[in-house]
């Protein structure tokens, strides 16, 4: 696995960074095609340095340590993309993934399985189903999108989990009297982990990573992966709770209205990100740039020769 060019530049080794380029796209060095794509990212790489040391500028101490943090609020695009990193992260956890991970065995139990199959269900079956449905977003993720995953993740999931509370909530009293109201429910189990583990379980750990710029991507990520963790450290605290004391399916149901949570945010507030460069994503988001960031944009990129100068436009205009 190389590292990313991008990486690579902003460690100054920009020779391994041209080499990577050239194996990624499976073309020599000295192509226009990769030489291109290297100078866009370097341009990139300096434009966000040059704003991240005038962002500091005379900030010392934990004024420049919080600077960081306060630019994530600086504008709606920066916002916009903490937001969907950080319910991304918060919606992974409170669809319910982890609650039914840490509690197999006791949600299988409630569905009137043995304990020695329940064991076996629990632990093993369930986990391979997980990581084996993991490995289809390998090839989704980039042809069908990151988007339309994981609405039909939340639509697969918040499914499943109604259907498993209204089962639970109908014949929970009397599962031995109910035997095929318990299988279909231990199904739906499975069908649930089926749709998370193509979806949410993956793409949540995706796409905070790649839609923030080089100048805040650290600090961003750093607070969308904190949203995770603290989900699930709430959802590991709650659920034993929830499932010994709600009545009539109410677990599944919980879980089920934030999957339809899930859905509206991601329908409403998620653009596609299939297939962008980090350099695209500002434009995907509409960042606006100010004047300033503007001339500084434009002084790297006719530095670097992917940009005119008005004043040689103007030479040879006339």
């Amino acid at each position: 696995m190389p590292y990313s060019p991008r990486w690579l530049v902003e460690q100054g080794r920009d020779d391994e960074a041209k080499s990577t380029l050239s194996y990624l796209r499976s073309s020599p060095a000295e192509t226009p095609e990769v030489v291109t794509e290297y100078l866009e990212i370097k341009a990139e790489v300096m434009i966000q340095r040059e704003l991240k040391a005038i962002s500091t500028a005379g900030k010392g101490g934990l004024r420049a340590a919080i600077q960081p943090y306060l630019d994530l609020f600086s504008s709606w695009s920066n916002f916009h993309r903490l937001y969907i990193g950080c319910t991304t992260m918060f919606f992974q956890q409170f669809i319910g993934c982890n609650a039914i991970i840490y509690y197999a065995p006791t949600i299988f139990a409630q569905l009137g399985l043995d304990p020695n199959t329940t064991s076996l269900l629990a632990t093993g079956v369930y986990g391979i189903t997980n990581s084996v449905f993991t490995l289809p977003a390998v090839f989704f993720l980039d042809r069908v999108g990151r988007r339309m995953l994981l609405l039909a993740g939340a639509v697969g999931c918040g499914f499943s989990l109604i259907v498993v509370g209204s089962l639970v909530a109908a014949y929970s009293h009397d599962w031995p009297a109910h035997a095929v109201a318990g299988r279909v429910a231990i199904a739906f189990v499975y069908i649930y982990d089926v749709n998370f583990s193509y979806s949410w379980a993956p793409i949540g750990w995706v796409l905070p990573s790649e839609i923030f710029n080089l100048a805040t991507r650290s600090t961003a990520v750093s607070i969308t992966t904190s949203t995770t963790w603290m989900a699930n450290f709430i959802i590991g605290l709650v659920s034993p709770m929830m499932l010994e004391n709600l009545a009539h399916g109410g677990t599944y149901f919980f879980f089920a209205g934030f999957a339809v949570l899930a859905f509206i945010s991601t329908y409403f507030f998620l653009p596609e990100t299939r297939l962008k460069t980090l350099e695209e994503m500002d434009e995907l988001f509409n960042a606006k740039s100010t004047t300033h960031e503007r001339e500084i944009t434009s002084a790297v990129r006719q530095e670097l020769g992917l940009e005119r100068s008005h004043s040689v436009e103007a030479e040879k205009a006339v």
